[in-house]
C-alpha cells in the first residue's frame, strides 16, 4: 500500500498544498511551527479519519476558513495467483469537514455508509514525541491507544465499542436526569440499558485479553532489540470484570452511580499497566527506558498490522532526530534499511542532518521544504 499523492485545502496552517510522494522515504524539513507535523496529521486523517493530535475536528480547519479537505491517492497491489501478476489498483480517499456539519469520508467519490467502515483499510503507525504520554497520562489515553489498534484489526471489535459507548452515554444521561429530578427516574429503563451494556462489555474485555496474548511477546521482542537490556517489560490488563460479574457490578454500584451521575464500572474504566521488572514504568523507568518502551509498542503495532493485513502500514516518524538518542535512531534507520517498513514519512528541522542519517540508504528518498504553511519539493 503506497500513498502516491497528498492534497490539502484549508487544513490547519495550509491554504493549499499538493505533493507527489516517494513510494519509500519522504522527508519534510523545516523550522518548528512551519507545519511539518500537520502533513503527518493529514496522512493520519486519511488512515483513521481523525487527527492524531487534536480531539476536535474543527481545530483542523484553517483559521478564518469554513472547511478543510484532505485527499490522497493510494496504490494498492492485490495478490495474484501463481500464473498471474498482482493487480494494481488506484483508490482516492477524501476527508472533509465544513464548520457546523458532519465530517465526510469518501472512497473514490463514494461516501461510506458509516465512517467506521473505513477504519483498518489504510493502516498507519505514528511514532511521535508525545508517545510517552501513554505512560505519563491516565488510563483513558492507554485505552484509546489499544482500542484504536484493535479496531484496525477487528471490525467487529470496533462495532462493539461503538454500540457499548452509545448505550453508556444513554445510561449516563439517565443517571444525570435522575439527579436533576432528585432521585426520580425510570429504573426499568435503567435495567434495559444494563441488559444491553453487559454482553457488549464482556465481549470487549475478552477481545482485549486475547489481543494482549498475541501482542505482548511481539512487544517484548522489539524492546529487547531496541533497548539491548535485560529488564523484563510486560503489559498488565486491569479490569473489574475478571473478578466479578458485570451485571452484578452494575447492580451493586447503582446507588453510587446515581450519586456521581455516571457509570463507575465497566470496560470504559479499565487500564493497561506498563511494567518493567514488575514495577510501573511511569514511576521507576528512566526517560530512556520510557522512550524505548513506547517505541517498542509502536514497532509491535506495526508488525501486528502488517502481518494481519498482509501489507505494511504507512510509518509516520515525527521529530525523531530531535527527541531520540543516537542508539534508538540508529535502530529505527536500520529497520528502514532492512525493508522492515514500507512507505516512510519523517519530519526534521535540519536537512543536512536528515541527509547524513539517510546517506547509507539506497532507497528512493523525496525531500520537501516546509515554510509556514507552504511545502516545496527539493
Amino acid at each position: 500500500m503506497i500513498l502516491e499523492t497528498l492534497h490539502l485545502l484549508f487544513f490547519k496552517n495550509y491554504s493549499e498544498a499538493n505533493l507527489r510522494l516517494s513510494p519509500r522515504i519522504n522527508c519534510f524539513v523545516g523550522d518548528n511551527g512551519s507545519g511539518k507535523t500537520n502533513l503527518l496529521d493529514a496522512i493520519h486523517y486519511l488512515s483513521l479519519t481523525k487527527s492524531a493530535f487534536t480531539v476536535s475536528d474543527a481545530q483542523s480547519i484553517k483559521q478564518e476558513e469554513e472547511f478543510f479537505v484532505v485527499k490522497g491517492r493510494f496504490k494498492q497491489e492485490a495478490t495474484g495467483s501463481e500464473q498471474t501478476e498482482p493487480a494494481v489498483t488506484s483508490e482516492v480517499i477524501q476527508v472533509s469537514l465544513r464548520a457546523g456539519q458532519k465530517k465526510a469520508v469518501t472512497h473514490d467519490k463514494q461516501a461510506y455508509e458509516r465512517i467506521s467502515d473505513h477504519i483498518g483499510r489504510y493502516p498507519a503507525v505514528l511514532i511521535s514525541p508525545y508517545d510517552t504520554d501513554l505512560i505519563r497520562q491516565g488510563s483513558e489515553e492507554r485505552r484509546r491507544y489499544f482500542d484504536s489498534l484493535i479496531s484496525q484489526l477487528d471490525h467487529e471489535y470496533l462495532e462493539l465499542l461503538i454500540a457499548y459507548n452509545h448505550v453508556l452515554r444513554q445510561r449516563n444521561s439517565l443517571l444525570k436526569l435522575a439527579a436533576e429530578r432528585q432521585g426520580g427516574y425510570d429504573r426499568d429503563y435503567l435495567l434495559v440499558l444494563d441488559e444491553q451494556l453487559v454482553p457488549a462489555g464482556q465481549k470487549i474485555v475478552e477481545a482485549r485479553q486475547q489481543f494482549l496474548e498475541e501482542f505482548t511477546p511481539v512487544f517484548q521482542r522489539h524492546y529487547q532489540q531496541l533497548a539491548d537490556s535485560r529488564e523484563l517489560v510486560t503489559l498488565d490488563y486491569k479490569t473489574q470484570l475478571l473478578e466479578a460479574d458485570f451485571a452484578k457490578l452494575l447492580r451493586v454500584n447503582e446507588r453510587k452511580d446515581l450519586t456521581l451521575q455516571r457509570t463507575t464500572v465497566g470496560p470504559h474504566k479499565d487500564d493497561f499497566v506498563f511494567l518493567m521488572d514488575g514495577l510501573p514504568v511511569k514511576s521507576y523507568g528512566s526517560q530512556g527506558q520510557q522512550k524505548s518502551y513506547v517505541i517498542s509498542l509502536k514497532l509491535a503495532q506495526f508488525e501486528i498490522l502488517a502481518t494481519r493485513n498482509q501489507h505494511k502500514p504507512l510509518l509516520l516518524l515525527d521529530d525523531i532526530f530531535d527527541r531520540l538518542d543516537e542508539k534508538r535512531i540508529t535502530r529505527l534507520l536500520q529497520l528502514v534499511a532492512d525493508h522492515t517498513f514500507g512507505q516512510v514519512f519523517l519530519t526534521d528541522t535540519h536537512l543536512d542532518r536528515t541527509d547524513r542519517a539517510l546517506a547509507d540508504l539506497s532507497e528512493q528518498v523525496s525531500r520537501f521544504r516546509v515554510e509556514k504553511g507552504t511545502v516545496v519539493a527539493l
